[in-house]
Order: structure tokens, then sequence, then C-alpha cells
């Protein structure tokens, strides 16, 4: 049988690739070469695939990175700060999905509002983080220049490599602070 988590993966690799309108149970079933009848043992209904689906988005690209930086209690801002833009940028191969995912918000309200959540999410953290640095510069613009950055970097085609990205942002973080983005 199929797990819950083999099944949004699935669906995180059919927006990915190809857009909201291709996440139907005919290809998730397809994709992964199983019945319907494992499809409703997780999720009621496309609805409920959906809600599943922006949930584990949430989870997995917001919630996991701040959990992880938290899970550091005894470091400086800049410290938590330096380590969220590594896994931001070590994360960067997943800049379809985002792209998929802001698409897919301008043609579903709940869409919008789990992305509307997500953003608020990592610009209220980054924030927090910003706040705790020692510099001269408007904590929250600051966090929000980073972010700012981060969907840039998805949107412009071609991509930006990961090096450059790493590169950016370590010169975001070095004109700001004067620290440098550590390896």
């Amino acid at each position: 049988m199929v797990t819950r988590t083999e099944w949004l993966e699935a669906g995180f690799e059919l927006l990915a690739d190809e857009g909201a309108p291709a996440v139907t149970i005919e290809r998730l079933t397809g994709k992964l070469g199983v019945t319907k009848g494992s499809y409703y043992h997780h999720f009621k209904g496309a609805a409920g695939y959906r809600t599943a689906l922006l949930e584990y988005f949430e989870a997995r690209f917001t919630t996991r990175l701040i959990d992880t930086i938290e899970r550091e209690p005894a470091a400086e801002p800049l410290a938590k700060l330096q380590h969220l833009l590594r896994l931001v940028v070590s994360d960067a191969d997943n800049a379809s999905l985002e792209i998929a995912v802001r698409a897919w918000a301008l043609q579903d309200p709940e869409v919008r509002a789990a992305q509307e959540r997500v953003d608020r999410a990592r610009t209220e953290y980054l924030k927090e983080l910003c706040r705790g640095l020692k510099t001269d510069v408007d904590a929250d613009r600051f966090a929000e220049l980073l972010y700012l950055i981060f969907i840039g970097a998805e949107q412009v085609l071609p991509p930006i490599a990961t090096n450059d990205l790493r590169d950016i942002y370590a010169l975001t973080l070095r004109l700001a602070t004067g620290e440098t983005l550590l390896d």
C-alpha cells in the first residue's frame, strides 16, 4: 500500500513538473501504480487531498526549517540566520514546486490562503532573527529583503545557480551586518 507521504510527494512532483491541473486522481494513481481505493483510504476526495498537500507543503518547507533552526536554542540570532540561509540555499532545487504553488494560489482561494500563511510565517521568523542582529539596518526591512531574494531567485529564467544564490545571500548579509555566510 502507498503511504500518505508517498501520495503527497507524488503530488509535489506533478505540481512542480506540470502545474496544478496535472494533480488529478488519475495522474496520481498512474504515477504510483495503484488503484483509487488506496487514494480514498488516505484522503476524502480531491478537496481533502488538496488540503493535505498544502498542509504538507507548509510543514515541509516552512515549519520543518524553522524547527530545525530552533533546535539550537543557545545559538545567537546571527548563527541561526546563517544556518537558515544555508538550508534555504541547499533546498533551492524545490524552486519549481514553490513557483507552481504560487501560480496555483492565483487561481484557488484555499491555496492563496495557504501561500499567505507560508509567506507570513517565513517573514515573521526572519524578522524575529533579524531583530536580534547587531546592525544599524532596519531589521524588518532586511528580513523582507532576504525573503524577496528567495522569491525573486525562484522566478528568474534561467534559474539562479545554487552557488550564485549562496553568494548573493553572503553579500547581502555582509553589507547589512559585516558578517559572512559561513560554509
